[in-house]
């Protein structure tokens, strides 16, 4: 399967719902709703406000990819790289491997979306991009 180019601005909206797990679950809760994958606020830009709610979600679902990945996203947009990295690192190794539908409706499976998204932070595609002088107005 071939992932469809997913750009930064999608990425901050990766996860909209988690589907059906792949492999057995843990003995944890239920799954995180949609409002906790934190993703109307990453779509809102408030990634600090994110990065707070999915830390707090992850104390309840450990483990979980989604809210791993999800939480990367959160980290590398607020230029927390080596924290993105972990995350996404975590959503990888992580022992529940579960079918994950993306913001534009492409459905993939957590491994090989966090793979993805590390491809993203290795070519700086969470990075703001640069703005330049001719960008802004000036006064004479």
């Amino acid at each position: 399967m071939i992932l469809p180019k997913i750009t930064p601005v999608a990425c901050a909206t990766l996860i909209a719902v988690a589907a059906a797990p792949l492999a057995a679950q843990s003995a944890q809760t239920a799954a995180p709703t949609d409002a906790g994958l934190a993703a109307d606020t990453l779509t809102d830009g408030r990634t600090m406000q994110a990065i707070a709610q999915l830390q707090s979600e992850l104390d309840l679902h450990p483990g979980d990819p989604a809210i791993l990945i999800n939480l990367g996203i959160a980290q590398a947009q607020s230029g927390r790289e080596q924290d993105a990295r972990i995350s996404f690192e975590a959503a990888m190794r992580s022992r529940d491997v579960i079918e994950l539908e993306t913001a534009n409706g492409t459905s993939t499976d957590s491994r090989r979306l966090a793979r993805h998204a590390l491809a993203m932070l290795d070519r700086g595609e969470f990075r703001p991009a640069r703005r330049s002088a001719e960008q802004f107005t000036l006064r004479d």
